[in-house]
């Protein structure tokens, strides 16, 4: 009677066994280089993404100063008008103060006269 260790040494040293092993070692040598390549393959593409992000951000940082820098000289024109309209109505309120509480006085009764219609 054959016990199951020489069944398994005649099944490996036979020709179809031999061919198995051989087969087997192609498989894990073709998958061993198609890792290899894929990691080369998403090395690169994590190189691109980063370059890519790198890119998108400096440009994003540019875009946020030209802007800030835009915004800040609106805002010191916008500031010098409003600092000169007011300046010419404060200087023409001093010049001609009846014409000035005319109009005030004609509001403030326009105002009141809503306001008191509405209770």
């Amino acid at each position: 009677m054959t016990t199951a260790n020489q069944v398994f040494r005649q099944a490996a040293n036979s020709p179809a066994g031999r061919h198995g092993f051989e087969a087997a070692k192609e498989a894990r040598e073709s998958v061993k280089s198609a890792a290899e390549s894929a990691k080369s393959t998403a090395e690169s593409v994590v190189d691109d993404v980063s370059e890519f992000a790198s890119d998108a951000a400096r440009k994003a940082g540019d875009l946020a100063s030209d802007v800030s820098r835009r915004a800040g000289k609106q805002y010191g024109r916008a500031r010098d008008a409003a600092v000169e309209a007011y300046d010419e109505v404060h200087e023409r309120a001093v010049e001609n103060p009846h014409i000035t509480l005319g109009p005030a006085v004609a509001f403030g009764f326009l105002l009141g006269a809503v306001l008191m219609g509405r209770r």
